[in-house]
């Protein structure tokens, strides 16, 4: 082999080599994204944000996250986050939305958390009440910016699109489902309005268990009284012999007893 040839491959193999060295230390990104990442249309859902420090000398001090009023929520609040404060941002609606509680010409456009911190190597949840979830689309894309102690912004505001590889700062998606019965009832549950109960059954047997309870108690009952006149006829007979036994023994010679 020529020295040149030899010289090409010991440069191909560094290249690669070096290639190998450069792939691993790119660290494995982390981005904001939203938990559980499904809800039901029409429902209310509790989710979190969760958003992970990737900076390796600064913290994150800003969470920022933009609500959609293409497809505007009604209600949002958000759960105390010790070491943070949270403040909702609300816009006037160019079509007011009607809901159970009348109709709503405003609605929260974003919400941004401060004052804490997310040191590097660690993450914060951001909880968060949404409802009524909108009908007319099958996801919600929530835009959020990250700011670091340095200044520094990452901005995750891609919107993922079906079929599409996921874009390198996607923007935390959750996807709505149609609802259930089931699912229904929880969303009553949810909005502060508990579901109806069950009829009752004319009809339907008894349960095992009640029909236990209910003949157990009786039991009790009957034993109760059986005791309590066993024990009247024990002390009635008792009275009743020593008024008797007097006069037999009158009758056979001896002493009598004087009367009770």
């Amino acid at each position: 082999m020529s020295s040149s040839r030899m010289r090409g491959r010991a440069a191909t193999v560094a290249a690669l080599a070096g290639s190998a060295v450069l792939l691993a230390a790119v660290p494995a990104f982390a981005h904001v994204t939203v938990s559980p990442d499904a809800a039901g249309k029409g429902g209310y859902s509790t989710v979190s944000f969760k958003v992970p420090n990737e900076e390796d000398s600064a913290s994150t001090v800003k969470v920022e996250v933009i609500l959609p009023t293409d497809h505007p929520i009604a209600s949002v609040s958000v759960q105390p986050v010790p070491g943070w404060t949270a403040q909702i941002t609300t816009v006037k609606l160019a079509t007011p939305v009607t809901t159970d509680d009348g109709t709503v010409d405003r609605a929260a456009a974003r919400i941004t958390w401060t004052g804490g911190k997310i040191a590097p190597g660690q993450f914060q949840q951001f909880p968060v009440s949404l409802g009524p979830l909108p009908t007319d689309t099958d996801s919600l894309s929530f835009k959020t910016l990250q700011t670091y102690s340095d200044g520094e912004v990452a901005r995750w505001i891609e919107i993922p699109r079906p079929g599409r590889p996921e874009p390198q700062n996607p923007a935390p998606t959750l996807t709505l489902t149609a609802a259930a019965d089931g699912a229904a009832a929880g969303t009553a549950t949810a909005a502060g309005t508990p579901p109806a109960a069950p009829a009752a059954d004319a009809g339907k047997p008894v349960a095992a268990s009640d029909a236990v309870g209910g003949s157990d108690g009786t039991a009790r009952a009957l034993g109760i009284i059986g005791i309590v006149v066993g024990a009247i006829g024990v002390g009635f007979g008792v009275f009743a012999g020593r008024r008797r036994r007097p006069a037999n023994a009158g009758a056979a010679g001896g002493p009598s007893e004087p009367a009770v």
